[in-house]
């Protein structure tokens, strides 16, 4: 398997010593998801697991958001063709489940706010530092969408299924300082001091044997793998579902027009 690096139109990479961070890398969009960052954040994954120069990822975004979720054009796309959303769903499985086996650390440096799919893949980071005032949260019901691709995985797996039922079926987001409280993420900074705060963690991270480390993590990760067998693939069939809800396209269509959305009641 190659290790050279793949070039990449939404995400750079960069190097500390043995510390590879992965960027998404459309801040003026606030690195929200299109096609291309869906198609090229496995690819990223895949580097990241595979460089031999490397111990711990860090993962982050460019600009003042960490990810918007899903770019909404892109998605107005994909509810207006949604076999456009169905070869998405083996690339939503494909992050989810990189993320879950990668066997290096992964800190996330989240450095604004996360939101829907970028919410998830900041929550299945294993340490993650926030900035403070950035807000985490994953809105999908709010816009006719099944949770399906890891909120409803990973949200319950770190803060119980009493706290995720509120945040998953609300949509309402959270602040970093309030996540760190009930135990979302690993802790909150301000943000002239997080890449201070990233920094120290990625070193401590380093000093460790690193089988010990890796094995450790996989440990711990092993719930989380046989709870994405379990729901990942039905999760993702529901999304594909209520892509193609009309549900889903009035709430498009409110979002645009900048109204209430008038959803269907039997």
């Amino acid at each position: 398997m190659s290790s050279s690096q793949p070039e990449l139109e939404t995400i750079a990479f960069s190097r500390s010593g043995r510390a590879l961070k992965v960027c998404l890398n459309r801040p003026a969009s606030l690195n929200a998801f299109n096609l291309e960052m869906h198609d090229e954040l496995p690819r990223a994954l895949e580097f990241a697991a595979n460089d031999p120069s490397s111990d711990v990822i860090i993962l982050t975004g460019a600009g003042k958001a960490f990810s918007a979720g899903g770019d909404l054009e892109h998605i107005a796309r994909n509810a207006a063709e949604p076999e456009r959303f169905d070869h998405e769903i083996a690339m939503a499985k494909e992050i989810v489940e990189r993320l879950i086996g990668l066997e290096k650390p992964v800190v996330c440096r989240l450095n604004g706010h996360a939101i829907g799919l970028g919410a998830t893949i900041a929550l299945l980071c294993d340490i993650i530092i926030a900035a403070d005032g950035a807000k985490i949260g994953d809105p999908h019901v709010n816009i006719g969408l099944v949770a399906g691709d890891g909120g409803a995985i990973i949200w319950p797996h770190r803060i119980g299924l009493t706290r995720a039922k509120e945040f998953l079926l609300t949509g309402e987001p959270i602040t970093a300082e309030q996540a760190v409280k009930i135990g979302l993420i690993s802790r909150s900074v301000p943000l002239q001091q997080l890449d201070q705060s990233v920094d120290d963690v990625c070193q401590s991270l380093l000093s460790k044997p690193q089988f010990a480390l890796r094995r450790t993590k996989a440990l711990l990760n092993m719930e989380l793998k046989r709870l994405s067998h379990t729901l990942l693939d039905p999760g993702l069939r529901w999304e594909a579902e209520s892509v193609r809800d009309p549900d889903h396209a009035e709430a498009i269509a409110a979002l645009r027009e900048k109204r209430k959305p008038n959803f269907h009641r039997d």
